[in-house]
C-alpha cells in the first residue's frame, strides 16, 4: 500500500494513522533554480523520496509535501534574484510549519518528522514547530490531548564521511556550495533520470563567494550556471549509493529518537 497521504482516501488515512505508530513524515522542499540541468522542484522530489524510504523502514505515512521554501540565499542556493526561484517569507514559512504541526496532532499523530530538502528552510521550520509543540504541551496539561513529539532534520546531514570520500574522491567542495552539484544531480539521476539533462551541465569551478551577504544582491557574484559547484562527476550509481546509505542512517536516527522498532519491510528504491 502507498505510504503517501495524497494517494489515500480520508477513511483509509485515518485507519492507517490510528492502527500504526502514529508517525507522520513531512517532506519540505522549495521551488528553486538548480541550473540548466535539473528541474525547479528538485528539493521537493528529493525530500519526498527520502521520506518515502523512511516511512517504509520505520512505519508511518508521508504527508503531502510543503512545496515552497524560504528565500534562496546567494551563498547557499544561488540567490532569490534568479528567475524561476519562487519563495516564501519567514513569517509564512513559520506559520505553515506551526499550522501543520497542529493539524497532524488534531489527526491523532503522536510523532512528526520534518525531512528538509532546502538549506534555507531549517530555522524557520524549527521556529514554527517549536511554537506548536509548546502550545500543544501547554494544552495537554489541562486536557486529554495526546502528547506530540517532533523531529527536524536535513537529509544531507546523514551523508557520512566514508560516502563523501567514495563519491567525490577528494574533490568534495563542501556543503556550503553543494547546490545543483554532484549530490543533488546524482540523486536525481537515480530517482528521476528523465528529468536530468547532463548535456546542459555547466562544468564551472566552485563558487567563490565572500563570507558575508550583500543587499541588494550583486547578481554578478552568482555563477552563470546558478549552481555553486559542478555536477560533471554526478552519476546514477552515486545517487543509488547516497540514497541507500542516507535513508538507512535516517531510519536509525528516527528509531532511536522515538524508540521505534524497525518494520519488517525491505528498503526499496522509491521514485515519486
Amino acid at each position: 500500500m502507498s505510504v503517501f497521504m495524497e494517494d489515500l482516501d480520508a477513511f483509509t488515512y485515518r485507519e492507517r494513522l490510528a492502527s500504526g505508530n502514529r508517525l507522520v513524515i513531512v517532506p519540505v522542499g522549495s521551488v528553486e533554480q538548480h541550473g540548466p540541468h535539473l528541474p525547479l522542484t528538485t528539493d521537493v522530489m528529493l525530500a519526498r523520496a527520502m521520506s518515502a524510504r523512511l516511512a517504509e523502514a520505520v512505519g508511518g505515512l508521508v504527508a503531502a509535501p510543503i512545496l515552497y521554501g524560504y528565500k534562496s540565499q546567494q551563498r547557499s542556493g544561488g540567490g532569490n534574484h534568479l528567475g524561476g526561484t519562487t519563495s516564501l517569507d519567514a513569517t509564512t514559512m513559520i506559520s505553515i510549519a506551526r499550522t501543520l504541526t497542529h493539524e497532524f496532532a488534531r489527526h491523532g499523530a503522536e510523532r512528526l518528522v520534518f525531512v528538509n530538502g532546502h538549506f534555507e528552510n531549517y530555522q524557520f521550520l524549527y521556529e514554527g514547530v517549536e511554537l506548536a509543540t509548546a502550545e500543544l504541551s501547554f494544552r495537554g496539561r489541562s486536557s486529554t490531548s495526546q502528547r506530540l513529539e517532533a523531529m527536524l532534520l536535513s537529509y544531507w546531514d546523514f551523508v557520512d564521511q566514508g560516502t563523501i570520500d567514495e563519491i567525490y574522491e577528494g574533490s568534495f567542495p563542501g556543503w556550503d556550495v553543494e547546490h545543483g552539484g554532484v549530490l543533488e544531480t546524482s540523486l536525481m539521476l537515480h530517482l528521476h533520470p528523465e528529468l536530468v539533462d547532463l548535456s546542459r551541465v555547466m562544468d564551472l569551478p566552485p563558487a567563490d563567494l565572500p563570507r558575508y551577504d550583500l543587499l541588494p544582491v550583486r547578481s554578478e557574484l552568482t555563477p552563470a550556471s546558478g549552481c555553486l559547484s559542478s555536477a560533471a562527476r554526478a552519476s546514477e550509481g552515486a545517487g543509488q549509493l547516497l540514497m541507500e546509505r542516507t535513508t538507512a542512517a535516517l531510519a536509525q536516527a528516527v528509531e532511536e529518537a522515538f524508540a521505534l522498532e524497525r518494520n519488517n519491510v525491505a528498503l526499496i528504491a522509491t521514485s515519486s
